[in-house]
């Protein structure tokens, strides 16, 4: 059915490989595709989320899936936003029975609080750009919903996230995939999507420190202030 094959890393089984994955699934490949984009992006980090969206658009491109772009496009945008539904609604139901001791030994009551407060700052930028970074990807639909996102402002950002995602990555694989150099370096391409992705994080993170830390240095010491003799008439 599939004449034309990406490299995928050497470390992961053969029967993970977005290939044969696509393979095995036969006349249900897109049934298949968008099954396992809902898991990722719901309960199960550990699927090649990536280069099988890819390689579908590589198969649409060549002909060996004979649904049209357009459709696996809306259809892998759907299930990666009903995942991330579901996975907002895991963290949303199941965050207070795993916080609501607040001297639990693994949870405590400020991490929520620390959640909800980074959501509030970085939320939009951190739900679009997780959608390109295996395993968060599944995790900040959990922390969404532990946090309490604003489910208005959570939705409006995932459908964007979903669908340079899915969508798009798809549409990549349609139109790049058939380039030799691309096709061979699947992985290694993703790779370096992941550490784009990340790089925006990461300065926020150390500018967010930073900013603390020179707060800090530059509040009055409560200690020094109660030994300031007080001037009487």
């Amino acid at each position: 059915m599939f004449t034309q094959s990406t490299t995928t890393l050497a470390l992961m089984p053969d029967w993970f490989s977005p290939d044969y994955l696509l393979t095995e699934f036969g006349g249900y490949v897109i049934v298949g595709l968008c099954l396992i984009i809902f898991i990722e992006s719901s309960i199960f980090p550990v699927l090649p989320g990536d280069s099988l969206l890819f390689t579908a658009g590589l198969f649409i491109a060549n002909g060996s899936i004979k649904s049209p772009l357009w459709l696996v496009c809306v259809l892998v945008t759907v299930a990666a936003l009903l995942g991330n539904v579901v996975g907002y609604l895991i963290g949303y139901k199941a965050g207070p029975a795993l916080f609501k001791r607040p001297d639990s030994r693994f949870f405590k009551q400020e991490y929520v609080e620390k959640t909800h407060a980074f959501l509030d700052k970085h939320g939009p930028k951190a739900v679009v750009l997780a959608r390109f970074v295996p395993f968060v990807r599944t995790f900040i639909t959990w922390i969404a919903g532990i946090g309490k996102m604003d489910p208005k402002r959570y939705f409006t950002y995932t459908v964007i996230g979903g669908i340079l995602w899915a969508a798009g990555i798809t549409v990549l694989g349609a139109l790049l995939g058939n380039i030799g150099f691309i096709r061979d370096n699947v992985d290694a391409i993703f790779i370096l999507i992941v550490v784009i992705s990340v790089v925006p994080i990461v300065i926020e993170y150390f500018k967010g420190r930073k900013e603390k830390k020179l707060a800090a240095e530059q509040a009055p010491d409560p200690e020094a202030t109660q030994h300031i003799p007080r001037v009487t008439d």
